[in-house]
């Protein structure tokens, strides 16, 4: 029996280590968990580890039965472990050698079989995870179409995308990050699509992650897939969308579930790909380029329309005859630039406590900042209306913004252009947007351009991104992937 430091303990042939390792590192009889029952069958100790409430009790039944009955049609000893591995009437069978894997696979919900006097463990994958079914998503729903989503078992995520893509080539790679946690990871991508550079770069990725635990699932493993630690714009798009995944897969990318995650990580991304919503793929390309459109303004308003405003507010020299109504008739008691900030944190209060009320009080919540803190705010001088009609303008950009990810960051970004204009004027004004500019061009999601296809410029991409092109045309795949099969045709 291996026992140095570093080497995997391999499993003792004598059931009474086996039993004595359990005790001592997986807290046998002390974890009210963790299941475990020992029967004789042909004169020979069995033992059977599991875990209540990952496994499925009536098959744990149903296996002992079957043990039990061998004593009563079979008299061979010698050859136990194949009677035992014959009767085990399920989908997956397998040996282990290594007490560490035997408890890893204990722990991910399956049954381990140990036999006295054979050096492996048989492994029954029954698992039967907690969890809601498949439901359609707040945060993507559509008019029509399907109405199910991911959930937090990654069993049930890889089946949902599976029946969407019956392809051969279809690949799920499961892993295991974390030394405590051993929290399932899986790589999903077509083999002959996806570029195979990018698949061996994730992989080498997430084996390389040496970490206790994922403690927040996606987003701790997104954390560790990225240079750029402290870059405020998402770099990964997330979904809740079998649909979604499935067609970002045709295009040639991968996408990456985690255990306890309703949410698949979709890589390689770009900044139009967090512009992009299952809606515009539900209607006639016409209307959807007219959402498509209406989306992109929506996001320049929410990015721009302050700073600008409050440029015309604080140097109303800058606007033309016709547009000289633009800018506050009386500014207040308060300067404008400290009332856009002030409004725009408001918000994000009433944000954040729209996340904690629960659902019965958030009408009335709604209604006490509208009414009360709104109207009083503007009647008492401390925001002027025009404020108050930008900053909702902006806010409402920014829910109209697909990824909340991406309208978090654009929310940062408005709020340093803002600064810029209260502090410096036009310069201010010129200034930030240039530097703002060169930030987000500079960007690189996983050796992707940020801002492809429109720098680097690629007209034929930048055409698909502008309209919703038809399906039939749609016949190459994106470059930025650098696809093995670039024709989408058969």
């Amino acid at each position: 029996m291996q026992t140095d430091k570093g080497k995997k303990k391999s499993i003792s042939p004598h059931i009474e280590d086996t039993y004595a390792y359990m005790k001592k590192r997986v807290g046998l009889e002390e974890s009210y968990d963790l299941g475990y029952r020992e029967t004789v069958v042909l004169n020979q100790r069995i033992q059977m580890y599991y875990v209540n409430g990952l496994t499925d009790t009536s098959v744990v039944q149903e296996i002992l039965k079957v043990m039990v009955e061998v004593n009563d049609n079979e008299s061979e000893s010698g050859k136990i472990g194949e009677i035992i591995e014959n009767r085990l009437v399920h989908q997956q069978v397998e040996h282990v050698t290594t007490m560490d894997e035997a408890v890893d696979e204990v722990l991910s919900g399956l049954i381990a079989v140990f036999i006295d006097g054979k050096d492996y463990a048989q492994i029954i994958d029954v698992r039967n995870y907690p969890g809601r079914t498949p439901e359609e998503p707040d945060t993507e729903k559509v008019i029509r179409g399907s109405r199910d989503g991911y959930t937090e078992n990654i069993v049930e995520n890889t089946a949902l995308t599976r029946r969407r893509l019956r392809d051969e080539k279809l690949r799920n790679v499961m892993l295991k990050v974390g030394e405590r946690s051993k929290t399932d990871v899986c790589l999903t991508y077509i083999e002959d699509v996806a570029n195979p550079n990018l698949v061996r770069y994730l992989k080498d990725l997430v084996e390389k992650i040496e970490v206790d635990g994922l403690s927040m699932s996606d987003k701790s493993l997104e954390e560790f897939l990225l240079v750029k630690k402290w870059n405020i714009y998402p770099l990964v798009r997330y979904t809740e969308r079998p649909d979604v995944a499935t067609s970002h897969l045709l295009e040639g990318h991968v996408i990456i579930f985690v255990d306890t995650s309703p949410s698949a990580i979709i890589v390689p991304t770009t900044f139009f790909h967090h512009m992009q919503h299952a809606e515009e793929y539900r209607q006639v390309p016409a209307i959807g380029t007219c959402i498509r459109f209406i989306r992109f303004l929506a996001v320049l308003a929410a990015l721009f329309l302050l700073p600008t405003w409050l440029l015309f507010a604080v140097e109303p020299s800058l606007l033309p005859e016709k547009l000289s109504f633009i800018g506050p008739n009386d500014e207040g008691n308060v300067p404008i630039t400290v009332q856009i900030i002030i409004a725009a944190i408001g918000i994000e209060f009433l944000r954040m406590a729209a996340i904690h009320t629960p659902t019965p009080l958030s009408t009335a919540m709604g209604l006490i900042a509208a009414v009360l803190i709104g109207e009083i705010a503007i009647e008492v001088g401390l925001f002027s209306p025009e404020v108050i009609l930008y900053i909702s303008t902006s806010a409402i950009g920014n829910y109209v913004t697909p990824s909340y990810e991406l309208s978090v960051a654009n929310k940062v970004i408005t709020i340093i252009l803002v600064l810029a204009v209260g502090l410096f004027g036009l310069p201010g004004y010129m200034i930030g947007i240039t530097l703002y500019i060169l930030f987000i061009v500079q960007i690189r999601s996983l050796r992707t351009p940020y801002m492809w296809p429109l720098l680097p410029f690629n007209l034929k991409a930048m055409t698909h991104i502008i309209l919703r092109m038809p399906v039939p045309y749609t016949k190459h795949r994106p470059s930025i992937v650098h696809p093995r099969n670039n024709y989408r045709r058969p």
